[in-house]
């Protein structure tokens, strides 16, 4: 399986960006798909995620902000992000938790795509 992220770049604050990933290979589902982010300095953390069934988690400081959606169809998540501040600056990871089937039956695997970086900046 692979994870390709696209999207990113430099943005002013109060603008908007969007980022993709798309999710490739043998794949029986995504149980649960997202974005973490890490900034210079710290730690990796999530910033949103949507599982199978269409719920949605959201870091605190980007509730009401960023917005999370699917094509299931073409396993792609899309991460919308509205009113972007300088402390959204960060590489942002695509992550996968992706049910396979394998030689003895199914089992879930853990995928990181590349990431890419959002910087917001004046």
């Amino acid at each position: 399986v692979q994870l390709q992220a696209c999207g990113g770049g430099l943005v002013q604050p109060g603008g908007s960006l969007s980022v993709s990933c798309a999710a490739s290979g043998k794949i029986f589902r995504i149980n649960v798909m997202g974005w973490y982010r890490q900034a210079p300095g710290k730690q990796r953390e999530l910033v949103a995620s949507i599982r199978h069934d269409g719920s949605t988690n959201y870091a605190d400081s980007v509730k009401g902000r960023f917005a999370i959606s699917r094509d299931s169809a073409k396993n792609t998540v899309y991460l919308q992000m509205n009113n972007l501040v300088p402390e959204d600056t960060a590489v942002y990871y695509c992550n996968a938790d992706i049910r396979q089937l394998v030689t003895d039956g199914f089992t879930s695997y853990d995928y990181w795509g590349q990431g890419t970086l959002v910087t917001v900046s004046s």
